[in-house]
């Protein structure tokens, strides 16, 4: 037994690539990055002593970092941001006089932070993109196959199997449209200073504006930004946070939907998620499949939900130009979220390429439910024959009521066209049936619908990012 707790998120779900993003190696490197990019726009705009061997000696100690003395000087100074200058510092004994020179805490935490999460945000869209491939690709191949629609959850006109994967592809788009302006309005922060008026920065330039309003743009050119933010206090508004993580709820309300409808396919046996040879449903009843991947895909999908309300409390409690009671949930709950929807898609991916459809189960659920989908075509076919409209309207609405009981009271078969056929009213003929029964004149325009949506939507889209395509996903089960 291990004793100590560890985090599922790492442990069982999310990739590797995400756990980098969020990992320590990262974060202080990317501080380290942040003093360098500094002292090399200091130096650039004319501060006097700082030379071109103190940025190439920190240049060489990006990733040598020694967690062991960081650990002993916040022992001392309690202070996370300073035990890393000394520990930078001790590295670097030419540079130590000139790291994190004018600067506050939050020029690295803060556009640590930014950088971080666009560096998350790419890594997630790499893989929404790949579930929209994963997904289109679902739809295409079933784009003709015909299942029985249901509103409410109940038996309604028939649709294709194609036509319902469209659904779950089009709130993807839509998250990925969501995303793709999240990436686009992600600024730094910049170098303002203790309260981001710049009054250190002003003192070190001697007072010359111009310098410091060049020093962020250097500084968030080197860090592969357009613009730093055009004002802030000691921090970025937090609101960036909640946007941010707005995003990854919309993509877990996605998933959580497909998930659903997945475990309710899963009851109808019309689908099944993968299975390896020697899974094992339940550790009771043997016989089981329990639709398992898509019900963790829905218990991640709550938690980032619900952990969308950390950054909007967070964003409403901030205290003028600075407070620390955001810190500590910040630290949870930003990774978290991402290493959340990292796990969701990669079980989505999973999920959608590697399940089974059952299209002889769709069949039998559409016989269950066409005789009563089918009686309004059946009531127009007898009135073009010169039957009595009203008149048979009545019939089929005393045989429809009367074998529904029938069928909900002792589990009788749906015997509702037997009557008709042998009703001489409704003049009918079993190839009349067979004709008015086709199941491809009750789905509409579905198998269209689905190849323009895939052609003039899905596509695109998948096209403007094809960089993306091509992950290989693993889950732990």
């Amino acid at each position: 037994m291990r004793s100590v707790y560890e985090n599922p998120l790492c442990v069982r779900y999310a990739g590797k690539e995400m756990q980098y993003i969020f990992s320590d190696d990262n974060k202080f490197s990317t501080w380290r990055k942040l003093w360098i990019a500094l002292a090399k726009a200091e130096k650039t705009l004319g501060v006097p002593n700082i030379t071109e061997e103190q940025i190439a000696e920190m240049e060489a100690h990006i990733n040598d970092i020694d967690y062991d003395k960081a650990r002993e000087y916040e022992s001392r100074l309690r202070h996370d941001v300073m035990a890393h200058v000394h520990t930078y510092g001790d590295q670097c004994p030419k540079a130590r006089a000139i790291i994190h020179l004018g600067a506050t805490s939050c020029y690295v935490g803060d556009n640590t932070d930014i950088i971080v999460m666009r560096e998350g945000l790419l890594q997630i869209k790499k893989m929404l993109v790949n579930t929209l491939k994963a997904v289109s690709d679902f739809a295409g191949k079933w784009k003709d196959t015909p299942t029985l629609a249901y509103t409410h959850f109940q038996a309604a006109q028939p649709t294709t199997v194609g036509k319902r994967a469209t659904l779950w592809a089009q709130d993807l788009l839509l998250d990925l449209d969501a995303l793709d302006f999240q990436l686009r309005s992600l600024k730094l922060l910049g170098c303002k200073g203790t309260t981001g008026t710049g009054a250190s920065f002003l003192e070190l330039f001697e007072g010359d504006h111009e310098k410091v309003k060049r020093l962020e743009q250097l500084i968030a050119e080197e860090m592969g930004f357009e613009s730093c933010m055009a004002v802030s206090g000691q921090t970025y508004t937090r609101k960036v946070d909640f946007n941010v993580l707005s995003v990854l709820a919309q993509i877990a309300q996605s998933a959580a939907k497909f998930s659903n409808d997945i475990r309710l396919l899963s009851h109808l046996k019309e689908f099944d998620e993968p299975f390896e040879a020697g899974q094992i449903g339940s550790s009771a009843m043997a016989y089981k499949r329990n639709p398992m991947r898509s019900e963790r895909i829905a218990s991640l999908a709550r938690y980032v939900m619900t952990d969308l309300l950390n950054p909007a409390v967070t964003a409403a409690t901030q205290w003028f130009e600075r407070t620390l009671d955001d810190s500590a949930n910040r630290r949870i709950s930003i990774p978290e979220a991402f290493l959340a929807v990292d796990a969701i898609l990669r079980l989505y991916i999973n999920v959608i390429s590697g399940g089974s459809v059952y299209p002889k189960m769709m069949e039998r659920h559409l016989r269950e439910e066409l005789p009563f989908i089918a009686t309004e075509n059946i009531l127009m076919d007898c009135a073009k024959r010169g039957a009595d409209r009203q008149d048979m309207h009545e019939a089929i609405r005393r045989y429809s009521v009367d074998v529904a009981k029938r069928i909900k009271l002792n589990g009788e078969d749906n015997n509702l066209l037997e009557l008709m056929l042998n009703d001489e009213r409704f003049r009918l003929t079993r190839e009349d049936l067979d004709r008015i029964l086709d199941v491809r004149k009750f789905v509409g325009r579905a198998p269209e619908q689905t190849a323009e949506f895939l052609t003039e939507c899905v596509a695109p889209a998948l096209e403007a990012n094809r960089e993306f395509l091509g992950v290989q996903v693993e889950i732990k089960v």
